[in-house]
């Protein structure tokens, strides 16, 4: 049953991690996974994300600008953005959001190119994909005023508080777990996913980033998301296949995957 609802709803096969084994790597996953989502974080990442898409019938795309390049964002990114929305395997706008552990882009840029694609997703009907981190009141704060449209938001690789997820309960946001919930140090992490609604988790990995127990140190690939999941089950006292049913298919009404 895993090979025909497994999904990872997050991944960057675009990251120069895979530029020399791309396509194996790419055609091994075929068969293991239903779908994947390939996320872009700047124009050059988008456009592959969209390239990957057209050339692999199992890959879907996610188009953004990420906070840490948020300073780039401009009149010409977003003229490219918008021709690559219109693709019909563009399934999300992302990964967009806010990052204040880096602070690669001021922070009041950070705020108005989230905001501004926030806009964008919406005007397309389409969900947006949301990176936050070290910045759970000012994501929460722009989500609340800011999110529109009937298609809503996902917070991918989730990693907030119990107390922060119960905010998000009334609203139209669903919440993405990774490889991170297996790591030693995710105690609290764990009892938070233990609160997430089931019809409202996905799962991803995040690649080539947050590889999950047992291989670590390892590069991290879309087929380790198992892992992920069997761990995610286990927090929410399901069985697996139950489990993957359920959260696979929220990922695919979600993200309008047919």
């Amino acid at each position: 049953m895993s090979e025909i609802f497994l999904n990872d709803t997050h991944a960057h096969l675009n990251d120069e991690a895979f530029d020399g084994d791309r396509d194996e790597v790419i055609a091994s996953l075929k068969g293991k996974l239903r779908w994947i989502i390939n996320n872009g974080y700047d124009l050059p990442s988008s456009e592959m994300s969209v390239a990957l898409a057209e050339k692999y019938d199992f890959i879907y795309a996610a188009v953004g600008m990420h906070p840490h390049d948020s300073r780039l964002y401009d009149e010409e990114f977003e003229k490219r953005l918008l021709e690559l929305l219109a693709h019909p395997r563009t399934v999300a706008v992302g990964e967009i959001g806010l990052d204040y552990h880096y602070d690669l882009s001021e922070r009041d840029i950070q705020k108005e190119v989230f905001i501004r694609q926030l806009g964008i997703a919406a005007q397309h009907h389409l969900p947006a994909t949301i990176h936050t981190r070290d910045a759970a009141e000012d994501t929460y704060r722009i989500l609340r005023e800011h999110l529109s449209g009937e298609r809503g938001a996902v917070l991918h690789s989730f990693s907030q508080s119990t107390e922060m997820l119960k905010l998000y309960l009334d609203m139209n946001v669903c919440f993405s777990v990774s490889g991170s919930i297996t790591f030693k140090n995710a105690d609290k992490l764990r009892e938070a996913v233990r609160h997430i609604p089931l019809d409202r988790m996905f799962i991803e990995t995040d690649c080539p980033y947050l590889t999950p127990v047992p291989f670590r140190g390892k590069r991290n690939c879309s087929d380790l998301v198992e892992h992920t999941a069997r761990v995610a089950a286990e927090l929410k006292g399901v069985e697996y296949e139950y489990f993957l049913e359920r959260v696979c298919g929220n990922a695919e009404r979600f993200f309008g995957i047919a």
